[in-house]
C-alpha cells in the first residue's frame, strides 16, 4: 500500500496529461538513442538483447499517446492519436471497390495501414511548421524502424520473422511503387479528409481546416478519388449551410493560398 509519505507525494502527480505524449526534444543531430535517453528506464524494460518482446510492446503504446500535430495548429489539442489514424485505415482499406479488390493483397495491405506510421512512435509525428526537410525526416524514420525491427527485437524467439516482415512492409510503404502502397497512400489521404471534416462539423462553422484538403490532388486511383470527392462534396454543403463561415476559403482551400513553401512541398509530397 505504501507509507503515508509515499501517498502523499503520488497525489501530487499531475495526472492530466498522462495519456499524451509529447514531441521528445534532442539535440541535433537527431538519433533514437537520444530520444531512448528522455524515456525513463522502467517505463520500457530491457532494451536490447532480452528475450522478451515487452519493451517492443512498451514502445508501441506510444503511439496512442502521441497526437496527429497538424491537428494541434488549430487548438485540437485532444484529437486523434497516431494509432486512431492506423486504426481507422486499417478499416476502410478493407472496403476496397470491387474494381480494385482483385488487384490487392488485402491481408498485406492492413497490415501496412498499421505500421506505415510506426516510425512516428520515436521520431513523433513531424508537421510543415516544424522546420524538419523532407530527407532528413526520411532519415529519422528509417533509423528508428532499422532500430525497432533490429536490435530491439533481435533476440526474442520468433521476432526475427516478424521484424523482417515489418521493415518489409514499411518499405514497400515508404517506395509506393506497388499497387498495394498506392492504395494505402491513398486510403492514408482519404482518412484525413474524413478527419478534417469531422473537426469541422463539430467546430459548427469556426473551424476551417481547407488547407489539408490539398491531399486530394495526390491520389492516384480512380477509386479512392472517387471517395474523397464524395467526402469533398459533403464538407461543400455543410460550408454551404453555415451562416457565418469563417474566413473566406471555407469550402475551397482553407488557408492553402497562405503557405511557405516549405510546407506547400510537404503537403505535395507522395
Amino acid at each position: 500500500m505504501g507509507s503515508q509519505p509515499e501517498r502523499a507525494e503520488a497525489s501530487k502527480v499531475d495526472l492530466s496529461d498522462i495519456g499524451y505524449t509529447p514531441m521528445a526534444q534532442v539535440s541535433e543531430p537527431w538519433s533514437h538513442d537520444k530520444v531512448l535517453e528522455t524515456i525513463p528506464d522502467d517505463e520500457l524494460g530491457e532494451i536490447s538483447g532480452s528475450r522478451s518482446p515487452l519493451a517492443f510492446f512498451h514502445l508501441l503504446e506510444r503511439l496512442k499517446t502521441t497526437k496527429r500535430e497538424g491537428w494541434r495548429r488549430f487548438g485540437i489539442n485532444r484529437g486523434e492519436s497516431i494509432a486512431d489514424h492506423m486504426y481507422r485505415m486499417s478499416i476502410i482499406s478493407m472496403f476496397a471497390p470491387p474494381s480494385l479488390a482483385p488487384r490487392l493483397d488485402m491481408g498485406k495491405c492492413v497490415k501496412m495501414c498499421l505500421v506505415h506510421d510506426m516510425a512516428e512512435l520515436l521520431v513523433g509525428d513531424i508537421t510543415p511548421c516544424d522546420g524538419v526537410a523532407k530527407p532528413e525526416k526520411s532519415r529519422r524514420e528509417t533509423e528508428t524502424m532499422d532500430f525497432l525491427t533490429g536490435k530491439l527485437v533481435s533476440a526474442v524467439p520468433g521476432g526475427a520473422a516478424t521484424a523482417a516482415e515489418l521493415r518489409a512492409i514499411w518499405q514497400e510503404y515508404e517506395d509506393s511503387e506497388t499497387i498495394d502502397s498506392q492504395y494505402v497512400h491513398d486510403v492514408d489521404k482519404m482518412e484525413l479528409l474524413l478527419q478534417m471534416v469531422e473537426y469541422e462539423k463539430r467546430g459548427r462553422g469556426t473551424l476551417d481546416l481547407g488547407e489539408f484538403a490539398n491531399v486530394r490532388r495526390k491520389m492516384m486511383l480512380p477509386e479512392i478519388i472517387a471517395w474523397a470527392d464524395e467526402v469533398l462534396q459533403e464538407r461543400g454543403r455543410f460550408w454551404g449551410a453555415v451562416e457565418h463561415v469563417r474566413g473566406e476559403h471555407g469550402i475551397d482551400g482553407g488557408v492553402a493560398a497562405e503557405r511557405s513553401e516549405q510546407q506547400e512541398a510537404y503537403y505535395q509530397r507522395d
